[in-house]
Parts: C-alpha cells; structure tokens; sequence
C-alpha cells in the first residue's frame, strides 16, 4: 500500500512541509518543485506584501496552504488571525503559533491549546506549534488537533534535534501525527527524525539560508524519504557491547 500522510482527511505523498518565511519570493517555486512538497507554510501578513508583489503568486498550484498566526501573543489573537486567514480564501488548515518570548520564541503551550480547542470546534484542521510535552500533546488531541508540531531547537537556530527524546515520547504515546518543526539544520537531521517514527519534516531556515536554494531543498527530500523507509522498514539491532561478525570467523582456513 502506498504509504500516505493524512491530515484533516485530506491525503499527501509529501511529508515535506516547507516554510516561506525568509525566501526570495523568486526561489519559492524552485523549492517547492524541488523538494516535492505538497504543502507550504504562509503568514498571513506575507499575502500582499505591496501592490506589486504577492507570495500566494509564487506558490505552484495544487500545494496546500498552511496560513500560521505568526505574530499572536496569545490564543484570542491567534483565533482572530485563523479566522481572517479563511476569510481570505487560505482555506481550513491553520498552524497555531502562539509566543510572548522575543528572544528564545518559544510558544505559549497554554494559549496554544485554548486557540485550538476554539478553532477545531470551528472546523479548522489545527496544526499546533508547540514545547514538547507529553500532558501538553495530550490536552491539544483532546482539544481536536490534527496533528502536533514539536520544536526540534530554536526557530531558525539549525541546531537540529535538541529536544530528541521528548520529541520520542510524543511519538511513542500519542495517536496523532508528530510533525518535527523549527530548528532542523540539515538533511540529515531529518532523515534522524523521520527513522524515529517522525510522520513529517517543517523546515525553513536551513532551505532558505543554503548556498543553493532549490538543491537542498532537493536534499531534504530525499533525506525525509529515506528516514521514512528506514523507520517503515525497521532498524537494525543494536549490541548494548561487543561485536557480531558479519562473516563466519572459523571453518574457511581448515
């Protein structure tokens, strides 16, 4: 069977999710064509950035929109902003970013479930932004989430998978897709959380600020791909000590 990521109902042969936040509106295109990925991030306040020029003008058509309420400090600005987002026509999905830290931008869990628990009542398919923890990730399936977005590290820190094992927890006991979120630096990053059980990849940064653009974006792609295959296929063993021969050690010289 064809292995899918179904998200609100809606299928993707993708688990690449690519963020728009920092691109040359030039590249988005070349990224998303070369990464293969089916849905793209988009704050609103990207949507008509002058008269001239529109970020919605330079997404390939037939790639989901993911508006976040980048920006809301708390969950009644964030609803406010989902809210808009549909009006514009951005459709049903929506990435809950809810922060009031400046320098680390770390989300507000708290607020982060009571915008969710609003806008799944709504009919939203609400992907939330979120610290990993377990009660946390708990309460936000409770609240209707469709899937849970742990940070890896920092936003736009590329410093990969800080937060490995909690990230590891939320996949082993809940029942919702875990899409590893902000702070992946590298294909390979990736490909480690993808082998963990990972349903998908966001990244943005590390595309955004490579020397070539749409070749990493290439890159993460096939990294997602193999993290996936390996996990689905299931990994090797590993010895708590010593060695195991690969080839028999006695017999050939007898």
């Amino acid at each position: 069977m064809e292995d899918k990521l179904i998200l609100g109902g809606k299928e993707f042969k993708s688990r690449f999710i690519l963020g728009s936040g920092k691109y040359n509106l030039n590249l988005i295109k070349a990224a998303v064509e070369q990464g293969g990925a089916e849905i793209i991030t988009l704050a609103l306040r990207r949507a008509n950035t002058s008269e001239s020029e529109n970020i919605l003008d330079y997404i390939p058509k037939g790639v989901t929109l993911l508006p976040n309420t980048s920006g809301a400090r708390n969950a009644e600005e964030a609803v406010r902003i989902a809210r808009l987002s549909r009006a514009m026509g951005c459709g049903d999905f929506v990435k809950i970013e809810i922060m009031r830290d400046a320098k680390y931008l770390f989300p507000d869990n708290q607020e982060t479930i009571k915008a969710t628990e609003i806008l799944a009542k709504e009919g939203f398919v609400v992907l939330p932004y979120m610290n990993p923890d377990l009660n946390v990730a708990r309460d936000l399936q409770n609240a209707g989430a469709a899937a849970v977005m742990p940070l890896a590290s920092p936003i736009g820190s590329n410093k990969g998978l800080a937060t490995k094992a909690m990230i590891q927890i939320l996949i082993d006991e809940i029942d919702l897709p875990i899409i590893v979120d902000a702070g992946i630096g590298k294909p390979s990053q990736a490909c480690e959380a993808m082998q963990m059980g990972a349903a998908a990849i966001m990244a943005n940064t590390a595309i955004a600020t490579a020397g070539n653009i749409p070749d990493m974006a290439e890159a993460f792609k096939l990294a997602i791909q193999a993290g996936r295959k390996a996990y689905l296929t299931g990994m090797g063993r590993v010895l708590a000590r010593g060695g195991s021969a690969s080839d028999p050690l006695t017999g050939f010289l007898r």
